[in-house]
């Protein structure tokens, strides 16, 4: 198989292509609380469209890695970060620890650390807060004789899920309310219900994958696929000393400082860099590791990331190029007309499906909400379907997807940190994505039926 930069330019090229052929168009759109919304019956084609130049495929790719340019110095500043907190031997001490408390029982740290991936995401909106947790959950899994592949489904299912269920969500819950005229947090008890059996879904496709390679691990999708060095485990593991010890609590404070700041006070990537920063220079000071040696380690744990760093700019030209050919709103309008003509519980699946797409091409959970819920919000209303539906519609479609969409630039720094192939992803997730969006067609009908608003 190509390698994944190559497989993401050449999505690029496919984009390119497209915005030659599909029509260019675009609804109106009008300002509400400082953001551009959609109006609905408003979409024309473009009659007078221009078709992008060959040569923006290339200029694209400076382009996004400037729109991208906060996730990819955060990938840098996580990536050197961790290799002063493992300089201190904190990481292989914890190790060793959850080896002796979870070595022989892997399903229950594969369900415990996916439920609460999950929660954090369904809660706050979690993301790319998972990067630091990547080498050390790899080198977890390999220990424990699973696999590189295993660690990042147990932070991207429960990531994933957590967006699908999510209950007070900000960057999808509280957007897509908000343009549909729903109270906030409304339904949050519907969604903390159905939060449960998709998280056991997910723990049980993980934990089947991982049971298989324990017992023959040349049923690795990761086979023949060096793992990162910085990923490696020990040997042998150090006992956990009082020094380890305060690496690992100003690890958690400097998270959940970051945590909090994005739940209240509007912090995002360059306020969690700069947490993360300044958790390296205390975990120098208390490691006793001298300016010198720390500006070294940091280097080094950022070069490792360069790679990873390479295909997040990639990925975002994906969608840049067809944001430039103006075909995103010709996309929604062709996928949403359809719905119309069927009745309200296939119309709410086909919504979600709908959505579903659509991520490939809008990946940001917000953005996407901006786009198409102005659209899926009166569509409701004509279906007979409630707001709420339609809502849960988006959820599900945007929060699945982002764990197999390339374009997905969270999803991309995630694979790209522990080494796995976008292929062998997508050969691991795709399965695991019919089964959440069957179960999601159910949920759907049974809100229609049973009138969720």
């Amino acid at each position: 198989m190509p390698h994944t930069l190559t497989l993401l330019f050449f999505l690029m090229v496919a984009a390119l292509v497209a915005t030659w052929v599909i029509p260019q168009g675009a609804f109106d759109t009008e300002l509400v609380d400082g953001r551009e919304v959609v109006l609905p019956g408003t979409f024309e084609v473009d009659d007078e469209a221009e078709f992008l130049n060959p040569i923006t495929l290339f200029t694209a790719i400076p382009r996004a890695f400037a729109a991208a340019q906060d996730i990819i110095f955060f990938l840098f500043i996580i990536g050197g970060v961790l290799a002063v907190i493992r300089k201190t031997g904190a990481i292989d001490a914890l190790l060793g620890r959850m080896l002796e408390r979870f070595g022989g029982r892997p399903g229950t740290l594969i369900f415990i650390t996916i439920f609460v991936f999950a929660l954090a995401s369904s809660a706050m909106g979690a993301s790319a807060e998972y990067i630091p947790f990547v080498l050390i959950l790899a080198a977890l899994c390999r220990t424990m004789k699973m696999d590189t592949m295993t660690a990042v489904g147990i932070i991207v299912v429960g990531y994933g899920i957590g967006y699908g269920a999510a209950a007070f969500n900000q960057y999808t819950v509280v957007v897509a309310q908000g343009v549909a005229g729903l109270d906030t947090y409304s339904g949050w008890q519907v969604r903390m219900g159905i939060l449960i059996p998709f998280v056991m879904i997910g723990a049980h496709h993980v934990y089947s994958y991982s049971k298989k390679v324990q017992l023959d691990p040349a049923t690795s999708l990761m086979s023949g696929i060096a793992p990162p060095e910085a990923g490696a485990p020990p040997k042998d593991y150090p006992a956990l000393s009082m020094v380890h010890v305060a690496v690992l609590v100003s690890f958690i404070v400097a998270l959940g400082t970051a945590v909090w700041g994005i739940a209240t006070q509007g912090w995002y990537l360059t306020e969690l860099g700069a947490a993360f920063v300044i958790l390296g220079v205390v975990t120098a000071i208390i490691g006793r590791i001298g300016p010198s040696m720390m500006a070294k380690e940091f280097v080094m744990g950022a070069r490792d990331l360069t790679e990873t760093a390479l295909l997040v700019g990639v990925a975002r030209g994906i969608a840049l190029i067809m944001e430039d050919g103006q075909i995103l709103h010709t996309i929604v309008n062709a996928l949403s007309v359809p719905l119309g003509t069927v009745g309200p519980e296939l119309a709410a699946v086909g919504m979600m499906i709908m959505q579903t797409i659509l991520n490939l091409f809008v990946p940001s959970g917000s953005g996407q909400a901006f786009v198409t819920m102005p659209l899926m919000a009166p569509l409701s209303d004509i279906l007979g379907i409630s707001r709420q539906i339609a809502v849960q519609a988006f959820l599900f479609g945007d929060g699945f997807a982002n764990m197999i969409v390339p374009t997905n630039a969270v999803l991309m720094g995630i694979l790209g940190m522990a080494g796995v192939p976008y292929d062998r992803w997508f050969r691991f997730c795709l399965p695991l994505l019919f089964k959440l969006l069957a179960f999601a067609a159910v949920c759907m009908v049974g809100m229609v039926m049973f009138g969720f608003s």
